[in-house]
């Protein structure tokens, strides 16, 4: 069994304990639910050479946060406001992530900032975004958080 495994058969042993405790009857379905976790884990994802950066992550966290509260006030507001200030519509940003799951995590990121939806991609790759004011720097804006999300994940776009 490899570091990768055993790490990941730990931590889903730590997540059983936090979520139905440590009672002596439970051992053999939580060996079980460890087991078949950590196999489904390591055939979706399996390991690669990509190393998290913790810091990165923990700035990648803290500008996500702020980002939301900012873009969520915004939102607020303009639901909120009689004349109704939007522009919504279809915004491109180019990708720096190869299709796979740095690509995906990045669309998941993206899809959870209020304003804004990755709805496909265009023929060149790049991510169709809808947004509600096409008129703000949305793709600045999720540029600056595709660089976060590289270096939290080890450093290069190419990263998957």
């Amino acid at each position: 069994m490899t570091a990768g495994a055993v790490s990941r058969a730990v931590g889903f042993g730590a997540l059983w304990l936090v979520l139905a405790g440590a009672e002596r009857a439970d051992i053999p379905a939580a060996a079980l639910a460890v087991v078949a976790a950590t196999w489904t884990s390591l055939r979706l994802l399996p390991p690669g050479t990509a190393r998290f950066s913790p810091a990165a992550l923990a700035l990648l966290a803290l500008r996500f946060l702020r980002e939301a509260v900012v873009a969520g006030a915004d939102v607020a507001w303009r639901a909120l406001d009689p004349r109704l200030p939007l522009r919504p519509g279809f915004v491109t940003c180019p990708v720096g992530f190869p299709p796979g799951p740095a690509r995906n995590a990045f669309c998941t990121l993206t899809s959870l900032l209020p304003g804004t939806l990755p709805v496909g991609s265009d023929d060149n790759g790049a991510l169709l975004i809808h947004c509600l004011d096409v008129r703000q720097p949305v793709v600045a804006n999720l540029a600056t958080e595709e660089r976060l999300l590289a270096r939290a994940l080890g450093g290069g776009r190419d990263d998957g």
